[in-house]
């Protein structure tokens, strides 16, 4: 009974030092361009520099309505890391090679930050393809969301 009482006690306390984590997170962008004829920029950013999304969050409501006045250029990061991707595109067209070449680039960010103690969290992506012939964009997005517990 004494062993089971123990052996309760500490799952109770593992189980609060659990939830008791807190994380830190961390998003690194990938953006790769569908503009034909390699037209387009390709790139994988990470900002070097914290915002507070409080500093520009006004609250809405149906009455006392206030409009935000958070100012774009105080919002704006202006230290990031920069990594240059290659365009999904060339004048030949579509380019194997290159999405190969964003892949082996974008693994090697992701093991550089596991190595540095982040975890992989979430993977989320997006696009904007091309939608005929008259519209010539188009990007993939995708955001890796890097989670580090805080000792």
């Amino acid at each position: 009974m004494k062993k089971l009482m123990v052996i309760g006690m500490l799952l109770y306390l593992s189980i609060g030092a659990v939830q008791a984590q807190q994380y830190e997170y961390k998003v690194v962008t990938s953006v790769e361009s569908i503009v034909p004829n390699g037209l387009g920029r390709s790139r994988l950013i990470s900002a070097s520099e914290d915002r507070d999304y409080k500093d520009f969050t006004s609250e809405r409501a149906e009455e006392g309505d206030s409009r935000n006045k958070s100012k774009r250029k105080d919002i704006r990061v202006k230290n990031f890391e920069e990594t240059k991707l290659l365009n999904f595109y060339n004048l030949g067209g579509i380019r194997f090679q290159n999405i190969v070449a964003n892949d082996a680039v974008i693994s090697s960010k992701i093991n550089t930050m596991v190595t540095e103690g982040w975890d992989l969290a979430f993977v989320v992506s997006g696009v904007e393809s091309d939608a005929g012939d008259q519209d010539g964009q188009g990007i993939y997005i995708t955001r890796y969301i890097f989670k580090k517990l805080i000792k």
